[in-house]
Order: C-alpha cells, then structure tokens, then sequence
C-alpha cells in the first residue's frame, strides 16, 4: 500500500512570500502618512480594516474556516484589540509626528516589549543577555526619536508608535499562550473582524471624509486595506506554516530600510543620520534577541 506524503513546498514560493511581506509592510508607514492628508486617524483605521474584513471574508467564502466556539469569543475580541483596533489607532496618531522611516524603525521593538512581557507578565526567567538586548534597543529607540525631528521636538508621537509595538506584542503573547486550536487563516480573519468591529465606534463621520478624500488619499487606503492589512498577513500564515518562526521574523528587519526607501520615492523623506544610527542600533538588538543560545535540555535514556 502507498502511503501520499505532501510534495515539499518550493523554496521559492517561501522566498517570495516572504518579500511580498516585507514589501507591503514597508509600505504601510508610507501609506499611513498619505491617508492621513484626508482622514483622521481613527478613520484611516477603520476604513483599511474595513475594506481588510471585506477581502478576509471573501477568502474565507472560498477557503472555508470553521465558526470559533463562543467560550473562545472574549479571546478573539483581545486578539482583535491589539492586533487591529489600538495598534493601528496609536501608530495613526503616531504618524502624525513622526516620519515613515522612523516608524518604521520604532515599531520593530516589539521583541523588546515581549521580553519584558515575560518577565513582568508571565513571570519567565530573563537572561542577563535578553536585558543587554532590551537596554541597547532602548538607547537605540531614544536615538530614533530624538533625531527624527531633532532633541527639542521630542513629544508623545514617538511614545505612541511605541504603545503600537507593545500592543504588537501583547497580541502574539495571546496568540501563542491561547491561539493554538486555530488554523491560521481561522485566527487572522477572526482578528481582523473583531478588530474592525471594535473600530466601528469610529463609524459616524466616516462617509463625509471619503466623499471629500482626494484621490491619491482614496488609493493609499484602499492599497492598505488589501496588501497591508489582509494579504501580507496571508502571505506571513504561509511562511509561517512552512518556515521556523525565528528563522521567519529574520526577514522583517529588512522592513525599516525597504519603507525608508519608499518613503523617500513616494514622499521625499531623507532620514537622518541618527535615526539610521539608531535603526542600526534598534535592529541589533532585536536580532539579538533572536541569536540568543537557549539552554539545551538532555534527557537520559532509560
């Protein structure tokens, strides 16, 4: 009797996926600052997620995902919270003071967030190591958001893309601690769902801004709406399901420089010369992170 075994998925596929995941995250910062000519920022947020929860629930009508059981309802809607409705909220506001690139650069700590997380939250035992990563990216944070618009321009824009990061990471300590009886096409359109019902609070006002949006607004939220926000994450489901998730996150440090490059072609953003300093410094220490020998355990045979 033959027995099927899956046919390997092509390292290309997974090469691929992987950059049209740094591409439209790269984009995003971009996209958030040319939205944000014609909305304000809780409804450039809900319009990207609605037209996500749009595009999400046309995949699941081909797909098919199974319906959550309702004991795991508050979960999702936690999930949704911080993955969609403060993160994107707080990164809008955010953006209002402070460039692409530097964003860019900023919301990249969440790493940092989720050690601290484990140490204060779940109780995890830290490594001096993890500490030295979490300091260096600190400095390397205060050297972004001070010379983004120069050491007496610092405000609570910069605090603000940070609250997005550690939203970030309070939403993969929830899915990793209680997300695991979904597929992950399952969780991420129940995340986007919940997360835009969330932001429907937002809805009264709403239509006015997208009747008087130019059209260049009306393209970068619509191209936020789909890439962003709907196929990357597809696309990361992908490589996660294919690929180890330490050896996966390696490919988001090439986010900062790829949407410093667009800022710069599509709003003529120059970075600073301490804001690439402290990028550097920010992305070492995240990597850092990563790089980190964990302990190995041997078991003794019987």
């Amino acid at each position: 009797m033959n027995v099927l075994t899956p046919s390997p998925v092509s390292p290309v596929k997974i090469i691929l996926a992987m950059a049209f995941v740094v591409v439209c995250w790269g984009y995003s910062p971009s996209g958030i600052h040319i939205g944000l000519l014609a909305y304000d920022p809780v409804h450039l947020a809900l319009a990207r997620f609605l037209l996500a929860s749009l595009f999400m629930a046309v995949v699941a009508l081909f797909k098919g995902i199974r319906l959550p059981n309702l004991r795991d309802v508050p979960l999702l809607m936690a999930l949704g919270f911080f993955a969609v409705s403060l993160h994107h909220v707080a990164i809008n506001f955010g953006q209002q003071g402070v460039s692409a690139g530097a964003s860019s650069v900023l919301a990249q700590t969440t790493p940092l967030f989720s050690t601290l997380l484990a140490r204060f939250v779940f109780k995890d035992r830290v490594s001096l190591w993890r500490w030295g990563c979490v300091i260096l990216g600190l400095i390397g944070v205060l050297i972004v958001v001070a010379g983004d618009h120069g050491l007496g321009s610092i405000d609570a824009h910069g605090l603000l893309i940070l609250l997005a990061a550690l939203s970030w990471s309070l939403y993969f300590a929830l899915q990793k601690h209680h997300g695991a009886k979904y597929d992950g096409l399952t969780l991420v359109c129940y995340t986007v769902w919940s997360g835009t019902a969330l932001l429907l609070v937002f809805l009264p006002g709403l239509v006015e801004q997208v009747v008087n949006a130019s059209l260049r607004a009306q393209f970068a939220v619509i191209a936020l709406g789909i890439f962003p926000s709907a196929l990357a994450y597809l696309a990361w489901a992908y490589v996660l399901a294919h690929v180890d998730l330490s050896r996966a996150t390696m490919t988001l440090y090439l986010v900062p420089p790829v949407a410093m490059v667009i800022a710069s072609a599509t709003l003529g953003e120059r970075p600073t010369l301490m804001v690439a300093v402290g990028g550097v410094v920010v992305l070492i220490s995240v990597l850092a992170l990563n790089l980190e020998r964990r302990p190995v355990v041997r078991v003794a045979r019987a």
